[in-house]
């Protein structure tokens, strides 16, 4: 069977890191608050000469150089953000662009914290009928462009990052194929107001400030997760207990723990970076994979689950043996 194996990972954060203290400098909070509530400690982000498409180019490299391929061959290319450089043109064709890999497809998916999933569903699809061999598949935020940092309840959570994979098409066979098994995606509109952004090229006219009820936004997050999740196993036949590695999406470490609760799942099997990272939407993800994956934690041949949830509400999971 034709199957979408990850044959690289690479990741990119911007060089100014900002502790829980820092923030606590110029926003009515403090380091234990942050810390009690999100599990956070510090957060990068981005200086005026790192973009989106800076941040992506940059772990799309390391991507392709843990592949040991060349970025010529790499012959489609999936962007999830919802911190575009441009309105248009898609920011996934700055990244083609200083890869040096012309002529192939390049295109951005919005589906914010969920944006990576839905971008391996798309990508993944394209490569197992025959549209591409080669994929790049990243999430890549700068998120502070659009935090209110008057706002203390969202202006700590988020970071700035980029994540990547590549995807080679393969025909696998035997009981243990490795490559994409299965991907579950859902979104359901009627909860827009719960996380958004309050601007739009046709709305306002103005990119707009993050707003958030965090409290709404745990109660579907975990129920939702859970959902998903069991709906990939089922499609795979397998169990809970199957699975090496959980990678979240890294919102909130007590997101994280009841998800995992939830499932069953020992903690010692969730890979957690949000203490590191913060929130970085669509890049939380892949950086979180690719910072197991290099520190040798999550190894060829292991079962990795991925999951997220984000504005709109978007949701999904992806089982992949690495």
């Amino acid at each position: 069977m034709r199957r979408s194996v990850v044959i690289g990972t690479g990741s990119a954060l911007p060089r100014t890191v900002v502790s829980n203290a820092e923030l606590a400098a110029r926003v009515d909070t403090t380091d234990e608050w942050i810390v009690e509530r999100t599990g956070i400690r510090q957060r990068h982000i981005a200086e005026a000469d790192e973009t989106t498409g800076s941040l992506a180019t940059e772990a799309a490299r390391a991507a392709i150089a843990a592949a040991g391929v060349q970025a010529k061959d790499v012959d489609l290319i999936v962007l999830a953000t919802a911190t575009p450089d441009q309105t248009f043109p898609a920011t996934a064709t700055i990244v083609q662009h200083n890869l040096g890999c012309h002529g192939g497809i390049a295109f951005d998916v919005a589906a914010v914290c969920s944006g990576f999933l839905y971008a391996v569903g798309v990508a993944d699809s394209m490569l197992r009928t025959g549209m591409a061999q080669r994929a790049l598949v990243i999430g890549a935020e700068t998120f502070s462009r659009i935090l209110d940092w008057e706002d203390r309840t969202t202006c700590v959570l988020f970071g700035d990052g980029a994540g990547a994979i590549l995807l080679e098409a393969q025909d696998q066979a035997g009981d243990s194929p490795r490559g994409i098994l299965a991907t579950k995606l859902h979104a359901d509109g009627n909860h827009n107001q719960l996380l958004y952004v309050d601007g739009g090229a046709s709305t306002t006219g103005t990119v707009g400030k993050l707003r958030m009820k965090g409290r709404e936004v745990f109660r579907h997050a975990v129920v939702n997760l859970a959902d998903v999740l069991h709906e990939v196993l089922a499609e795979t036949g397998l169990q809970t207990s199957d699975i090496d590695w959980l990678v979240p999406h890294q919102a909130n470490a007590r997101i994280l723990d009841a998800t995992a609760r939830k499932l069953n799942l020992p903690p010692e099997k969730v890979v957690i970076t949000v203490d590191r990272h913060a929130n970085t939407s669509a890049a939380s993800v892949p950086l979180a994979l690719d910072t197991a994956v290099r520190d040798g934690r999550i190894k060829p041949g292991q079962l990795v689950m991925l999951e997220a949830m984000g504005g709109g509400f978007t949701w999904g999971a992806s089982l992949v043996r690495m």
